[in-house]
């Protein structure tokens, strides 16, 4: 019962984080319903088994991302609130990696998408 108890106290913080990102945060929110717009397209064109693993990893590697993302940028505003100029650098680095892994998912799913809009 102990351990349960954790677990679910765990559940509950992570699940509050998420709650979080998901009301406030306006790119998770964008990701969000971009990611949405992907599995929709997955049902519609009956993508392979395949297919959807790859979205569907690509997809959450976009949004937990974007988490890191919002983890540093807070992170970096309690120690260095806009005073050491490694403090822009590493938010900069930090949008680098989400826009990165964005275009990443954009490739990929132009790349799967193609074939069956074509056939469309």
């Amino acid at each position: 019962m102990n351990r349960l108890h954790q677990f679910s106290k765990s559940l509950s913080f992570a699940l509050r984080g998420l709650r979080y990102v998901i009301r406030n945060e306006k790119n998770f929110q964008n990701e969000l319903a971009i990611g949405l717009a992907v599995v929709v397209a997955m049902i519609y064109f009956q993508v392979t088994r395949a297919e959807m693993i790859v979205l569907v990893i690509i997809i959450m590697a976009v949004l937990i991302m974007e988490l890191v993302n919002t983890i540093l940028e807070r992170v970096v505003d309690i120690l260095k609130p806009r005073v050491h100029p490694y403090a822009r650098l590493i938010k900069d680095l930090m949008a680098a990696s989400v826009l990165l892994t964005s275009i990443l998912a954009v490739i990929v799913g132009i790349i799967i998408f193609i074939p069956y809009i074509m056939k469309h």
